[in-house]
């Protein structure tokens, strides 16, 4: 049987393409609103650069005193932590440094507790000297006493004078008369005689007592035996004796009167008005406190204990220690070196302290702000692993302004090129341990700028100021002066 032939016309290539065309338009159509439209708006909304690199501090290792290198515990690459113990240099000299100053701390603390029984010594000087003063004042107040008593005497003898002149003459005219007989005018004879003595023996002792003070036998014409200068208890040589005695103990004390014109009287209030209430106790007490001899003793002695104290610190510098947590990097130093202060030693790279110095086109700065997050991508890990990161600063300056010859762009040949700010980068919850970041390292960082500016300064181009502590710091400079015409 045979089969039948087609009736219709067969497809030709042309026809085919007609349909495929629309097609593979309406799958490129699709596909850029899928990819396209997400990669744009990635493009228009981020901003990148691959000249990033990543950072971090370092701590120069060197010796704070000099000493010959007993033992180096570490090498490069090592890891440290802060407080590790790095070089061991010889204790042996600062052990005997530290020996001798304990044994002046010993003679300065023994001469402070001699120059406190000293200073008590004079204390008690000083108040003899001052019960001296007194006495001798008591005393000279004493002889004027005594004058008064002895004029009284002297006026008493005088009056029995006068009493036994009567009877004798009385007496006599009687025996004329023999009404008395002569043995009575003898015993009125004898007991004149007797008050003319007294009378002589009671001149003599006012005499005596006056001479003694300083004063002339008789007084003046018109005068009283018992006249005497009202100050001369605080000009008799003895009271000025005793005061020059006491101010010497005193001075010794440091102690010193306001004035040395004043009198003896006056010396001692000024001394009690060392203390509001005049406390004898209190001004004593603090007279021992500021004793000349006993500050120089407690001065030796902070003296000898500041020396003690460098030495033991000297000791303790003989073990170099690590200050921050790192790794070794760069170590010149063996045992049996002789190191000087400040002579370098390794250094100490730290791991965590890292942050990624990007440096962004002047064009591309228009939308960064602090805070805003950034995605890390390291060539060490490529795309298996992204940081994230946050704009943390930017620099005060371009890096060709900050190199060591910086541009001059002054000459009329100027030819524009766009230039790079560093921005740093902190990166956020890095953990060295699982995936470490090594200094120097390529960078890729991607800046969201949909992102909000998050933490510390977000949003804007400048950190807020430091708030510094300046109660330690020098006093400033003082203004310039202008000049006046």
């Amino acid at each position: 049987m045979e089969s039948e032939e087609p009736t219709g016309p067969a497809p030709t290539p042309e026809r085919k393409r007609s349909w495929l065309r629309p097609a593979i338009l309406a799958v490129a159509v699709a596909a850029l609103f899928v990819f396209g439209i997400p990669i744009i708006e990635y493009e228009l909304n981020t901003v990148s650069t691959d000249d990033a690199y990543v950072n971090s501090y370092v701590t120069f290792v060197a010796p704070r005193v000099a000493d010959q290198v007993a033992q180096v515990l570490v090498d490069d690459n090592n890891r440290v932590k802060k407080g590790d113990l790095l070089v061991q240099l010889d204790p042996e000299p600062y052990q005997v440094q530290v020996a001798i100053k304990e044994a002046s701390v010993a003679t300065a603390q023994a001469n402070l507790v001699a120059a406190e029984a000293t200073v008590r010594s004079l204390i008690g000087q000083t108040r003899g000297a001052r019960f001296a003063l007194q006495n001798a004042i008591e005393g000279v107040d004493n002889q004027v006493a005594v004058i008064g008593q002895r004029a009284a005497k002297l006026e008493q003898s005088k009056a029995n004078l006068v009493l036994a002149q009567a009877e004798y003459n009385r007496s006599a005219k009687l025996v004329l008369e023999k009404a008395v007989s002569s043995q009575d005018l003898d015993e009125k004879k004898a007991a004149l005689e007797e008050a003319k003595a007294e009378v002589d023996q009671s001149l003599e002792d006012v005499h005596e007592a006056r001479v003694s003070l300083g004063l002339p036998a008789d007084p003046p014409a018109g005068g009283n035996f018992t006249d005497v200068p009202d100050d001369i208890d605080q000009n008799f040589s003895s009271v000025r004796q005793a005061l020059a005695e006491l101010l010497k103990d005193a001075a010794q004390l440091g102690i010193y009167p306001s004035s040395y014109d004043l009198t003896p009287k006056e010396v001692i209030e000024d001394f009690y008005r060392r203390d509001p209430k005049g406390d004898i106790d209190r001004i004593y007490a603090k007279i021992m406190q500021n004793a000349p001899s006993l500050k120089q003793a407690q001065t030796a002695l902070a003296q000898a204990q500041s020396d003690l104290a460098q030495a033991k610190l000297n000791l303790s510098y003989c073990q170099v220690v690590s200050e921050i947590d790192g790794v070794v990097t760069r170590r010149n130093v063996n045992p049996g070196d002789n190191v000087q202060v400040g002579q370098s030693l390794m250094a100490v790279r730290s791991l965590r302290d890292i942050w990624i110095d990007a440096n962004f086109k002047e064009t591309q700065l228009r939308d960064l702000r602090i805070g805003q997050r950034v995605k890390l991508e390291t060539d060490i890990y490529g795309e298996h692993h992204i940081f994230e990161g946050r704009i943390s600063g930017f620099t005060n300056g371009t890096g060709s302004t900050l190199a060591l010859l910086p541009a001059q762009n002054a000459t009329g040949n100027f030819v524009k090129v766009v230039q790079r700010l560093p921005v740093r980068i902190d990166v956020v919850d890095y953990d060295p341990d699982k995936l470490p970041l090594f200094v120097g390292l390529s960078v890729t960082p991607t800046v969201d700028l949909k992102s909000q500016p998050t933490g510390p300064n977000a949003g804007k181009y400048l950190q807020s100021e430091i708030q510094l502590d300046v109660s330690s710091s020098a006093p400033p400079h003082p203004a310039p002066a202008t000049a006046t015409p």
